[in-house]
């Protein structure tokens, strides 16, 4: 019998890998990774990039670690509650905001060459960066398909103005921030070719309807990352499964086929796909965060399964999150969506 992750092993190449039911991880610079990989590989890339590419730096890590900022902003309680760090995406000058369209139009062009024809690409950014992100990705050749609007309301935005909160009580300095932008590309179709043509040769072209039928829409409800996922990876820009495995659901549109995250941080895409039976594997270049989804990848997949498939350890919550709920909701056989 076929093992389930024969179909990714051959995109680990020669990396430091960790192997799981359905996919797995590797070690690697995502660059040197999509470079690498054959052409016309991958079905759909799924990723929550460094929106501006600074904040993982090797140095900005040591500094956030240490509580110290530099471009993390650590922001005060609120309600007693501890913000978590943000980056300072208002921080980007001219050099910075430069290097960031290089950086995104040379990663567009190496997904291009790895997606096959009619992949699509959904990429998480910020109201802030959303503009020179999809500009510097269709520069590289990605085709824009729309954006899927997260809805989450957050602790971003909706201060006073700095240092003058009491001179001004009735002014915020920006809206409280209520959503986030994920940006909707495509690997052109050859020409002329149809999108039902494009679904026969390549399994790709489309996105996924729900499993009662309805279309895949581009406004999602969501929440805020809980705190019982955060124990499990404890990484800044951690999504929630329930979110997640939606995304992962539609970016296949038969069901068949890879999904990559270049930048995996600690395996929100790859556990959501392994939660839900579809393929798919991870780069991350950081060596601790790489470790770290080798361990959450397990637990955060388990998440919304019945208590009693999971492991012992694993069973966390009395009441169900909104991973079960969604679950629940679209009636997805988290075992079975992408049988071999």
């Amino acid at each position: 019998m076929t093992h389930h992750t024969d179909i990714t092993k051959p995109l680990a190449l020669d990396y430091t890998t960790n192997v799981f039911t359905h996919g797995q991880i590797i070690h690697a610079d995502c660059f040197e990774w999509l470079s690498r990989l054959p052409e016309n590989t991958l079905h759909a890339i799924v990723t929550d990039p460094p929106y501006g590419v600074r904040e993982y730096d090797d140095h900005e890590l040591e500094k956030r670690g240490k509580g110290k900022g530099g471009i993390w902003r650590l922001p005060p309680t609120f309600d007693g509650s501890i913000r978590a760090p943000l980056p300072r995406f208002t921080a980007l000058d001219a050099k910075d905001r430069k290097r960031l369209s290089l950086f995104f139009t040379e990663w567009s062009r190496l997904a291009v060459r790895a997606l096959k024809p009619g992949g699509h690409a959904v990429i998480a950014t910020n109201a802030f960066m959303a503009a020179l992100l999809y500009e510097a990705l269709v520069q590289g050749g990605l085709e824009f398909r729309g954006q899927l609007i997260r809805q989450v309301r957050t602790l971003r935005g909706g201060d006073r103005p700095k240092n003058a909160e009491d001179e001004f009580p009735d002014v915020s300095s920006l809206p409280r921030g209520c959503y986030e932008p994920w940006g909707l590309f495509r690997k052109p179709l050859p020409p002329k070719m149809t999108v039902a043509e494009c679904l026969r040769q390549f399994h790709t072209g489309g996105l996924r309807r729900l499993p009662s039928g309805n279309p895949f829409e581009d406004i999602i409800p969501s929440e805020r990352t809980q705190r019982l996922e955060r124990d499990i990876a404890n990484h800044p820009s951690l999504k929630p499964q329930s979110f997640m495995r939606q995304i992962v659901y539609a970016a296949l549109p038969l069901g068949k086929g890879v999904i990559a995250d270049p930048f995996m941080g600690s395996g929100s895409t790859i556990a959501a796909a392994e939660a839900i039976g579809l393929h798919a594997i991870g780069a991350e270049r950081c060596l601790d965060y790489f470790s770290m989804a080798s361990d959450a990848i397990p637990e955060l997949a388990m998440l919304g399964k019945k208590k009693t498939d999971r492991p012992r350890q694993s069973v966390r919550a009395t009441t169900p999150c909104a991973t079960e709920l969604f679950i629940e909701r679209n009636r997805l056989d988290v075992g079975t969506v992408n049988p071999v």
